[in-house]
């Protein structure tokens, strides 16, 4: 019988961002026979009292580690991310955490696609990957994307809202073999990670590509996210995007995304005048932007790289259509308390998106899948595998967000 590694136990706390305390709690761990809950953690962790079966379990699923983890010899090796493309002075350990176990669930799913494509004979290598750099420049990277998914400006801006306009981009990029997912959290509100600390992930493999995109962000931001990770994929750059625009890949890539959605002399007819107040600039830009099914935020990212736009401006810009998605985002959610809203399956298709559901229902009809790994592939327990791909219902797609 194998022994649990107790110096394991500690580092798995800690790469999940917990201190002592806050792990006594989550984990469920009183005091017993005088001895305080924290000092009989300090116990297991330092090989002087075994944890039991039942401890194990939980620290599992609250480390967010499989349970076999515990038994290794030595540290398994942080999850590869890839390039960090973000700037982030102050980063949360806890968030932090939750992007590693994030990264490493996708890269799971994404090596079990890549494996059945393989032993399928349907891996088809895709020349797109990779097939770029930024010596190419913006406007050939995005004439390349446009030509490639065959994007159609005028259809995107025709859907009657943000969600709308997202479905027939995605279905644009996941027809040339491009899995795209919507993902915020690792299951549970709890677990949300803040679109600050993660704002997209690319995983630029030329037989799998993935792409992940925050879905706590507003959903406005949706399709440029999915064009900004889709360049990383041009570029063959796999990691994870944060919220800020400071890094020299993120602002090209920002400007490709920008460059297919909005032709920067259309920009030309905002006025932006010394004169105006915050709010009429503000109600300016959100015009604009929700005439085009475009994110406020990005018109007026925008406004600023044309110089047209004061750095305070753009600060204040940005500060305040945050706070107005965020109160919309509250409104949403208390209408979701009240049983407004789509079914659990409706949201977890729309979160998985058409090419994931197709690819793990012809694999289960054929026998390339099982149930577990199906699960697996889809992010649910085996038995809702089934329900889920069933299930005729479709999401609207025609809410829309501040």
């Amino acid at each position: 019988m194998p022994k649990v590694n107790h110096e394991i136990l500690k580092w798995a706390r800690e790469t999940a961002g917990l201190g002592e305390a806050a792990a006594v709690e989550k984990i469920g761990l009183n005091a017993a026979r005088g001895v305080a809950a924290i000092d009989r953690l300090r116990a297991i962790e330092s090989g002087e009292v075994p944890p039991t079966r039942r401890q194990l379990l939980k620290m599992s699923q609250v480390y967010r580690r499989p349970l076999v983890t515990f038994y290794l010899r030595v540290q398994p090796s942080k999850g590869e991310r890839g390039e960090d493309f973000r700037s982030l002075p102050d980063r949360s350990t806890g968030q932090e955490a939750l992007i590693d176990a994030l990264v490493r669930d996708i890269r799971t799913r994404q090596s079990v696609v890549r494996a059945v494509l393989i032993d399928e004979d349907e891996a088809t290598p895709k020349p797109f990957v990779g097939s770029m750099n930024l010596s190419a420049g913006i406007a050939n990277v995005a004439a390349s994307i446009t030509r490639e998914i065959g994007f159609n400006l005028s259809e995107f801006r025709d859907k009657r809202s943000p969600e709308a306009a997202f479905a027939y981009l995605r279905g644009e990029v996941e027809a040339i073999g491009v899995f795209v997912l919507l993902i915020g959290n690792l299951g549970s509100h709890h677990t949300a990670i803040d679109v600050e600390a993660f704002r997209g992930f690319a995983l630029s493999d030329d037989i799998a590509p993935f792409i992940i995109i925050n879905d706590q962000d507003a959903r406005t931001a949706w399709s440029f996210t999915l064009l900004h990770e889709l360049t990383h994929v041009w570029l063959g750059k796999t990691g994870v995007s944060g919220n800020s625009p400071d890094v020299e890949i993120e602002k090209f890539c920002n400007d490709v995304a920008a460059r297919i959605l909005l032709p920067a002399a259309e920009l030309e007819s905002i006025t932006v005048d010394p004169r105006f107040g915050a709010s009429a600039l503000a109600r300016t830009i959100s015009d604009f932007a929700g005439a085009r099914n475009l994110s406020s935020t990005m018109v007026a990212y925008n406004l600023w790289r044309l110089g047209k736009v004061r750095d305070d401006t753009w600060n204040g810009l940005r500060a305040l259509f945050r706070r107005q998605w965020q109160a919309g985002r509250e409104a949403s959610r208390d209408a979701q308390k009240e049983g407004d809203g789509p079914s659990y399956y409706v949201v977890r298709r729309h979160r998985l998106g058409p090419a994931l559901l197709d690819f793990v229902s012809r694999s289960l009809g054929y026998g390339a899948l099982s149930p577990t790994k199906a699960g697996r592939v889809l992010g649910v327990r085996p038995r809702n595998v089934a329900p889920l791909l069933s299930t005729v219902e479709t999401f609207s797609g025609e809410r829309r967000s501040a």
